[in-house]
């Protein structure tokens, strides 16, 4: 490598597999290839294969879950990986931790790297979590010497001091991966790879992971490679992005572009215009939008069918997101119906006079609570797009960022 800032490079990776099988699936292939290597010729069954696309049935037997992938970071970086599932992102970071080899490239890096790839990641499950830590220290080729004198700091983070000498087996997958960040982060690694696992944590442990990881790699100037579905923690936490798509590289660069482009290439808006429940059981049986696009400024209504008859005291609680996973608006009904709402509303709606949000692409999430406790949840369950418009009827389209999207927005239930 010979920009000396340059940590890790990945040179034309690509991974194939066999669906079905294990291995390379028979002698025959196996000869096949041998055959090919020991005459200097290219493996044959590098030129047969599909894309890797989980939805539709194929014609190969051999997929490739990556092709072709090539991407430089840099001393201090952190680069999001994102993607839809199946895109490949869990394969490269596994190859990346030398989990598994490619099948075609190569990799240049400077320096250990931990990985926190799945849930209990090499930990044995009958040694304390006490014990672990020594282990993963001792795999990353730190000295005993050197675990000994992080171990108080790994402990206090992790939150499991009370379960520190009991088998890791006894844990739970929240704590176990508490743990596991903190091992990794604590014991120094030049490279930190880290998957979808943070999700399993709470949200408590989930900022501290944040707040950790921003710290290593800005004032330790550690690199960092971060895979998430939550956008707005990319966005918090990375400085580059890349986005993968049935196994190939389809965007790189800045974290607001890769973002956009990939929130704007995966989101159908023809449809989650209606949400229609199939169980006559429950209480939300079909939710609507009055409209799939909406100018900022003009009023957006909610049509919930609900089935009241089997409990009493219920509100209806209806969140509206981003796609970057913020929330930006938080509408009750338990502030119109004297505490809860009737056993004989059968049809409740819910308008946002005058909406103030920004253009863009929007989720809803609604939840049925009953005395204070949560007995219903559906997610994403209506998707519509705001554009901008002349919101204070003074003749000017507004700009994306001259409203205040996180405003109180006036809305009333009926």
């Amino acid at each position: 490598m010979k920009n000396k800032d340059i940590i890790l490079k990945v040179e034309n990776i690509s991974k194939q597999y066999r669906l079905g099988l294990v291995g390379t699936g028979t002698i025959s292939h196996d000869l096949n290839r041998w055959w090919s290597k020991i005459r200097g010729k290219e493996d044959p069954y590098l030129r047969v294969g599909e894309t890797n696309d989980r939805s539709s049935k194929g014609d190969s037997e051999y997929i490739w879950a990556l092709k072709e992938i090539n991407f430089e970071v840099q001393r201090g970086e952190v680069l999001g990986i994102i993607g839809k599932n199946g895109a490949g992102k869990s394969t490269l970071l596994k190859i990346l931790s030398k989990v598994t080899g490619p099948t075609t490239g190569n990799i240049k890096t400077k320096g250990r790297i931990a990985s926190l790839l799945e849930v209990g990641t090499g930990f044995h499950g009958e040694m304390t979590g006490r014990e672990n830590i020594y282990l993963n220290g001792a795999i990353l080729g730190m000295t005993k010497k050197e675990i000994a004198f992080k171990i108080d700091e790994i402990i206090e983070f992790s939150g499991c001091e009370r379960y520190i000498d009991t088998p890791v087996k006894r844990y739970s997958s929240g704590m176990t991966v508490r743990l596991a960040f903190a091992v990794a982060a604590f014991l120094e690694p030049e490279i930190l790879v880290i998957d979808e696992v943070l999700a399993v944590g709470d949200a408590e442990f989930q900022k501290k992971a944040i707040g950790k990881m921003q710290d290593i790699s800005r004032g330790e100037g550690r690199t960092v490679l971060f895979v998430s579905h939550n956008m707005a923690a990319v966005k918090n936490l990375c400085t580059r992005a890349i986005v993968l798509e049935k196994g190939s590289s389809t965007f790189e660069g800045d974290v607001d572009a890769c973002i956009e482009y990939y929130i704007s290439n995966n989101t159908n808006k023809e449809t989650n215009l209606s949400y229609l429940s199939y169980n006559e059981d429950k209480i939300l049986q079909k939710i609507e939008i009055n409209n799939k696009l909406i100018a900022s400024g003009k009023d957006l209504k909610i049509r919930f069918q609900l089935n009241l008859k089997a409990i009493n005291s219920t509100n209806i609680h209806l969140g509206v997101y981003n796609f970057n996973d913020e929330k930006i608006l938080h509408l009750s009904s338990e502030y119109f119906n004297k505490g809860y709402i009737s056993e004989t509303s059968e049809i409740l709606n819910c308008e946002i006079e005058k909406n103030p949000l920004t253009q863009g692409l929007y989720y809803v999430n609604v939840g049925v609570v009953s005395d204070k406790i949560e007995v219903e949840r559906v997610k994403k369950c209506l998707v519509f797009e705001v554009l901008n418009s002349d919101f204070f009827n003074c003749g000017i389209i507004l700009k994306p960022s001259t409203l205040k999207a996180k405003a109180l927005a006036e809305y009333k239930w009926y």
